[in-house]
């Protein structure tokens, strides 16, 4: 893929205009008490698992109405029990996948941290080794094959209303966990685990980091308009077909946007965004960068990792490394 967008000097100023809805802060603070009224019903189960340095831990809990979200708790052997207070890193996965095999991923655990992998309700099938999260409220109405349609006439019945809310429970259950230390939980995901963490940035006012890359529903009206590639291709071929749902359709994904999510958050950040991206255009994500944290009372630290050369596959290892280094060195301040 060549380069597509806009240079890089402008990607760094781009500050585009926000069509942000006058009731977003109401919508959230209602959804998340809706959410609230449910008890978190942390169930943990040991899981049979052949790692000796890490303790793995199948968790659910109580995620937007009250619907059972899956998780894999791991962290290194022994802390649940032996008095440590160790940080947590909470991570979000990419649009389709699900949670897998804990094994798959064990970076987390063994730097120190007691890591939850969130399951993403109803997906679990376009790769990786499946998921195990039903979604038994799916929005009304007609939809394009995915998900980013589902419900996309009102912000009520939406697909990421409902994951969104499941995030914000992941991070009031990893808090409730034995061993961990509630003041020291971070947020991460790449894609559409990205918007998820941007979204979950800026719902949660007291994480200790947080860790996006080339995160996806961010600035979507410009990304509806510049990519052809999938999942927001989606909402172009839904309005193809019904063209006179326009309004309604962005107006439903404004209360969704991570850009102005992201706003309202306080945490300190660490994106990466790759210059080559077809499906999470880079223009979308330094719009989600460069107004991070603008409406907290102080601004956060705010740091971005750029991979010129690359696709949607952003930073892989060399990415990881970045936010096992830069989220030790946030820590330890």
């Amino acid at each position: 893929m060549a380069l597509f967008d806009l240079p890089l000097p402008e990607l760094e100023r781009y500050l585009p205009e926000l069509d942000e809805p006058a009731d977003l802060d109401e919508f959230w603070a209602a959804t998340l008490a809706e959410t609230r009224a449910f008890d978190l019903d942390v169930r943990r189960a040991p899981h049979d698992s052949p790692l000796t340095l890490v303790d793995v831990e199948d968790l659910t809990f109580a995620g937007f109405g009250g619907h059972p979200i899956k998780a894999w708790v791991t962290r290194p052997a022994g802390s649940a029990t032996d008095g440590s207070s160790l940080p947590a890193v909470v991570e979000f996965l990419g649009y389709g996948g699900g949670r897998g095999r804990p094994l798959e991923r064990l970076a987390w655990a063994a730097a120190g941290y007691v890591h939850l992998l969130m399951d993403t309700r109803g997906q679990g099938s376009h790769w990786g080794s499946g998921g195990d999260t039903a979604d038994p409220a799916p929005g009304s109405g007609p939809q394009v094959s995915g998900f980013l349609t589902r419900g996309i006439l009102d912000p009520a019945e939406h697909f990421y209303r409902r994951v969104f809310t499941d995030g914000v429970r992941a991070v009031e259950a990893v808090r409730a966990l034995p061993g961990v230390d509630p003041a020291r939980v971070a947020v991460t995901g790449g894609s559409q685990g990205g918007g998820m963490t941007l979204a979950v940035a800026g719902l949660v006012p007291d994480l200790a980091a947080v860790m996006p890359d080339v995160p996806f529903l961010c600035h979507v009206p410009r990304a509806i308009a510049i990519t052809d590639a999938e999942p927001y291709h989606e909402v172009v071929r839904y309005l193809s077909v019904n063209r006179e749902r326009k309004a309604a359709v962005m107006r439903t994904l404004s209360y969704l946007d991570g850009v102005h999510l992201a706003r309202r958050a306080t945490a300190p950040t660490l994106f990466s965004v790759a210059l080559r991206d077809p499906i999470c255009p880079p223009s979308t994500v330094f719009a989600a960068y460069n107004h991070y944290g603008a409406l907290a009372d102080q601004r956060p630290d705010r740091a971005i990792e750029v991979y010129e050369f690359n696709e949607h596959e952003g930073g892989g290892g060399f990415q990881l490394d970045a936010q096992l280094r830069w989220l030790a060195g946030v820590l330890a301040r």
